[in-house]
């Protein structure tokens, strides 16, 4: 389904839903991180997605993990929590979704490389590349506060 992100956009529709998601930081030996590139909006992500019933948040993002990237991880540490009131999603069927969002640390336990239906690329990112592709602002402040090695959650 279409979507378009406003981010601290003063021309964005009101939100009309909150939905609980996760996005998640998955690297390799090298520090490499995966990110995708969303078939929704075209714009390279971190994988993630929304949390369903009966299932924990820390359980969603491994499920979105596996479902976006066929990667298996276990969560790590948490990056930080992202709501920004200013950021919402805008579908198609009318929902707009403010963000409440949750970034998890992961680390890797196999799996291979594979683009999902809601992808239309996949890559190994190194931090030097992540400034010449095109990624969402509230994507890029995930990654930036993952490379900051934080000593405590980013709560925004």
């Amino acid at each position: 389904m279409a979507r378009t992100d406003y981010y601290n956009d003063p021309h964005a529709p009101a939100a009309n839903s909150v939905v609980p998601s996760t996005t998640a930081v998955v690297t390799d030996s090298h520090d490499r991180i995966v990110l995708i590139r969303r078939r929704d909006n075209n714009l390279w992500a971190l994988p993630g997605g929304a949390m369903e019933l009966g299932e924990s948040i820390v359980d969603a993002a491994v499920r979105e993990v596996k479902e976006e990237t066929g990667l298996d991880v276990e969560i790590s540490g948490l990056i930080g929590v992202y709501t920004n009131p200013r950021h919402v999603m805008a579908y198609a069927d009318g929902e707009v979704r403010q963000q409440f969002s949750l970034c998890f640390t992961t680390r890797l336990l196999g799996g291979q490389l594979r683009v999902d239906s809601e992808s239309t690329d996949i890559a190994w990112t190194s931090p030097g590349e992540l400034a010449s592709l095109d990624v969402h602002p509230s994507m890029r402040l995930r990654i930036q506060h993952y490379l900051q090695r934080r000593d405590s959650p980013y709560l925004g």
